[in-house]
């Protein structure tokens, strides 16, 4: 049998755990001869010592050291050790860091029954406080809401009136991480207790900002809208407006005012009311873009008006970057540019990367229509990483939705995408992002059809509530349904959804997102497609359109649009029975493909052509026995649709190489 001495060492290395660095024993001053006798336990063989670590040779002798004290007197003596831990928090930041958690810890394991001293409580409430604080700035909001939980547990009855500062800002800080984490029903009850107790409107603002959030990851777009206006109703600001025309001059004439260096080194914003207020803000935007999406504009007018009336906040570099989109939606590709890149170098001047996830988001979008897409395909990794490191799921999710569908037009493999849509939708369902995950899903149902091994996606009940009354995410629905029918031609299902996602056209799109244009491309060559069978005008006026829009855009990026604007010319001239320009715009689109390719080893979609298109899985009708699977890369799309061509006008040896071409490069893609 061990020495008493022995076995109260190995309790208390017990109390830490399966392993302690000796160096670290040896600092708390727990017990000065606990090194000597850890020294015997090793001799004895019921503790290992590693490279000056003391590891406990079985979990069973871990078990049966820890039990050696009663539970209850555990506690106390767990709580104690915390409290003399909690002494040694000077010096290195690192250290420091390293002692909080594990004093923090060992408070937690003993909790408010094993404390002895009523000061104490404070003591640690405000240490679980300070832990919470370093385990968000670590990015670990599952670890940081359990300290500040455990943090308010600590409080006392009266601790709203006798601190309550600590008490508002522990609920606060729960509150944000509760959000992060996806746990509403949490949120919900901290935001109730604070919308109670808190003495001010002002300092209600956090928690409040938290449910909106909340209610915007959800299907209840409209209360989240509502309660934002409302909010920023009280505080003074009113976005609403019924000339967007007016405002627009408005934010430009403001805007010339100040030259680009001296927006970069603007004062900061200084009133906390008007800090929260911007959030609101940002916020909205989640909101408006679904259900009103002509009154966003309105919101990004008021971010820059008062980031240059009041100093910029973190929200700031998201104004200006959404300014460019708006200009960009409008025309002006150039000045949209210039300003998602002032965005960018904002964004590094506010010190702060609170929103950093959704302004790269924004601004990729934009860039993708002057940037060659494959290299603007990593930006939305940045994206996400920096969303994530800052606690907002959201802006992780919509870098995550933008990477997807950029993937899919880039042409990366289909598999790739398949893993990217699985990690988004798990994302999804972790946090409960309803709308979002819906979106997810519409694009996992397309790319996996096109694979062979595509299910219909298992909405909950919310998510079907969505799909019947988001009119963003319906129009998004239709354009899938629509586009999947067409690659198998499914002419009467083309027809139902395209005339549907047509319908509701006019009421989305308030900016420039990249979905703009792969719409506007696939439901050109939907267009012209249906233009050749059903011989009615309006659906060859739609192609066209889709065709000059993709021509305008060529002019800003030829990497990413010109291949697909000659394969819509190619497309027109076919119907127009033009043999001779189909032609040649067929071997045009092929030859721009091959030749825009971005040629960087280290990029992860260095095998593919800059702008590989998505997919084309076609049944040949015209010749039963050429019943084959047909991709369209960029390379092969040009391919498929010239053998196509090339087989109506009689020129079945070009037809059957071109379809063979375009049949390798469907296998290489879904591999």
């Amino acid at each position: 049998e061990l020495p008493d001495k022995v076995q109260r060492a190995l309790f208390v290395l017990s109390c830490f755990g399966a392993s302690s660095e000796s160096a670290f024993v040896e600092s708390q001053g727990l017990d000065i001869n606990i090194l000597k006798n850890l020294e015997i336990a090793v001799a004895e063989g019921f503790v290992d010592k590693i490279n000056d670590q003391y590891r406990f040779a079985h979990d069973r002798i871990q078990e049966a050291a820890y039990n050696t004290i009663p539970a209850h007197r555990r506690c106390i003596i767990h709580f104690k050790y915390g409290i003399e831990l909690s002494s040694l928090l000077i010096g290195d930041e690192d250290v420091i860091a390293s002692v909080l958690f594990t004093a923090v810890n060992q408070l937690n394991l003993g909790g408010p029954p094993a404390v002895q001293d009523e000061s104490h409580y404070i003591t640690a409430a405000r240490l679980n406080l300070r832990a919470g604080k370093k385990a968000m700035e670590m990015s670990d909001y599952e670890t940081a809401y359990s300290y500040f939980d455990s943090g308010i547990s600590y409080l006392r009855k009266k601790h709203w009136q006798e601190h309550y500062a600590l008490s508002l800002e522990l609920y606060s800080l729960a509150a944000k991480c509760a959000l992060t984490n996806g746990d509403h029903t949490s949120l919900k009850l901290l935001s109730v207790e604070v919308a109670a107790k808190a003495h001010f409107f002002e300092d209600k603002l956090d928690v409040l900002y938290f449910e909106t959030c909340a209610l915007a990851y959800s299907s209840r777009l409209s209360e989240s809208i509502e309660k934002g206006l409302d909010i920023l109703s009280k505080l003074g600001i009113e976005v609403q407006g019924t000339n967007v025309e007016a405002r627009v001059q408005e934010t430009k004439d403001l805007l010339s005012a100040h030259t680009d260096d001296e927006i970069l080194n603007s004062k900061s914003m200084t009133d906390p009311t008007m800090i929260i207020a911007m959030k609101f803000l940002g916020k909205l935007k989640l909101g408006m873009n679904h259900l009103m999406p002509k009154s966003v504009p309105y919101v990004t007018f008021k971010i820059i008006e008062l980031s240059l009336t009041h100093g910029m906040s973190p929200v700031s570099p998201l104004g200006f970057g959404y300014y460019g989109s708006y200009l960009a939606k409008q025309g002006n590709i150039n000045k949209g540019y210039h300003y998602v890149k002032l965005a960018l170098s904002l964004l590094d001047k506010v010190g702060s990367r609170e929103n950093a996830g959704e302004v790269i988001f924004v601004c990729t979008l934009v860039k993708s229509y002057v940037e060659p897409l494959q290299a603007a395909l990593e930006y939305h990794h940045e994206g996400y990483a920096a969303a994530m490191a800052s606690g907002d799921s959201s802006q992780a999710v919509i870098n995550l939705l933008a990477l997807n569908s950029s993937s899919f037009f880039a042409g990366a493999n289909l598999q790739r995408i398949q893993e990217q849509c699985d990690n988004t939708i798990q994302l999804c369902e972790e946090r409960k992002m309803v709308i979002f995950m819906v979106q997810a899903q519409q694009f996992q149902r397309s790319s996996t059809k096109l694979i062979g091994t595509g299910e219909e996606p298992k909405h909950s009940s919310e998510g079907r509530d969505v799909l019947a009354s988001n009119i963003g995410i319906m129009r998004s629905y239709h354009y899938h349904t629509s586009y999947v029918s067409f690659i198998f031609r499914s002419y009467d299902d083309t027809i139902e959804n395209i005339e549907k996602y047509f319908a509701l056209q006019e009421n989305t799109w308030g900016y420039l997102f990249l979905a703009y244009a792969v719409h506007a491309f696939h439901t050109g060559l939907i267009s012209f497609w249906v233009a050749r069978k059903s011989k009615e005008q309006r659906w060859y006026q739609r192609g066209n359109q889709s065709k000059l829009a993709l021509r305008r855009w060529a002019e800003s990026s030829q990497w990413t649009f010109e291949n697909k604007w000659y394969l819509l010319e190619a497309e027109e001239s076919f119907c127009n029975n033009d043999v001779e320009a189909a032609k040649t715009y067929y071997e045009k689109a092929i030859a721009s493909a091959k030749l825009h390719k971005v040629r960087r080893p280290q990029h992860r979609y260095c095998s593919k052509s800059i702008h590989t298109y998505v997919t084309t899985l076609l049944f040949l009708t015209r010749v039963a026995s050429f019943c084959i699977l047909i991709v369209c890369s960029r390379r092969s799309l040009g391919s498929r649709a010239g053998s196509v061509f090339l087989f109506g006008v009689g020129s079945k040896r070009a037809n059957f190489a071109a379809f063979m071409l375009a049949h390798e490069k469907y296998l290489e893609w879904v591999s």
